[in-house]
């Protein structure tokens, strides 16, 4: 999991990515797990990676 540091400086704009996307590899987004959760708008999405390497979303 990200410390709260590595986050925030992921999450850091600057000059040069504020009018482009923001690109977080999958490694950086998992740290080693295989299931995260994302909090948009008071609910919770699960992200997990499959065994094939694939990426599930689901609410």
């Amino acid at each position: 999991m990200l410390s709260q540091l590595e986050f925030d400086r992921l999450n850091k704009e600057t000059p040069q990515n504020v009018a482009s996307n923001r690109v977080v590899t999958s490694e950086v987004l998992f740290s080693g797990a295989r299931e995260l959760v994302i909090k948009h708008a008071g609910e919770d999405y699960r992200l997990r990676l499959t065994n094939q390497g694939k990426l599930i979303l689901t609410k």
